[in-house]
């Protein structure tokens, strides 16, 4: 079957991972977290003393992009692929709020972008993957054959996320987790650099109301129909 490649943007927490991962595991394809790599980023800042305490301020990140090595690795028993940022594997740990109440301030930044977009770019030229972020469609991958922008309301959000962390044990309340998702979203629509917006071409998914493989159905019809629309050309 002739591979595509597909870009899924949208709101933090709104699903849309969970989407690239099933439609990739779905269709054999290489699933990339672009968000992931972001957070990675974010840790090593939080973890070199590179992020003032409010989050507000980025101190020189730049001068040590170089240093920075991100790599995704396959767990052969569970069959996920985690990541790992200068050859330890962090997987849990860009998943904190901390990290989260921190990544927009990072991801905002050029330099970043510009190092994670090349990077990503580099990662999915073979065709056969999906990958999920704030920018794929419209930055990373332009001219990716199928868009899809998820979305979701922000009440649902908040408590997808919450309860994800919970059952991680890790001590939040549920209005953190909203005015951070809040915060989250404004920075990333407003800032300078890529920020989040629907391309013109994105088919968008409302996942407030879907369940999980109502999503992933939806999605591989939008496949399969532009794969044999390519093939048809």
């Amino acid at each position: 079957m002739h591979k595509i490649t597909i870009a899924i943007d949208g709101y933090s927490s709104c699903g849309k991972s969970t989407l690239a991962k099933d439609i990739a595991h779905r269709l054999d394809y290489i699933y990339i977290d672009t968000g992931a790599m972001y957070r990675a980023v974010t840790l090593y800042c939080l973890k070199n003393n590179l992020i003032n305490e409010d989050g507000k301020e980025v101190y020189k990140v730049q001068e040590f992009l170089d240093d920075i090595t991100i790599t995704f690795q396959c767990d052969p028993e569970t069959k996920k692929c985690e990541v790992y940022l200068n050859g330890e594997m962090v997987e849990n740990e860009i998943r904190s709020l901390v990290v989260a109440n921190n990544v927009s301030a990072v991801s905002a930044i050029k330099e970043v972008r510009e190092k994670l977009v090349s990077l990503q770019r580099e990662l999915g030229k073979s065709k056969g993957v999906v990958m999920d972020g704030r920018d794929i469609g419209t930055v990373v991958f332009p001219d990716a054959e199928l868009k899809l922008f998820v979305t979701a309301d922000t009440e649902v959000r908040a408590k997808r996320r919450y309860n994800e962390l919970r059952g991680k044990g890790d001590k939040v309340t549920l209005e953190e987790i909203k005015l951070n998702l809040e915060k989250r979203d404004h920075i990333d629509t407003h800032r300078k650099e890529s920020p989040l917006v629907q391309a013109d071409d994105a088919i968008i998914i409302d996942t407030t109301t879907l369940t999980r493989q109502i999503q992933a159905d939806i999605a591989y019809d939008l496949v399969i129909e532009k794969v044999e629309e390519k093939a048809n050309q």
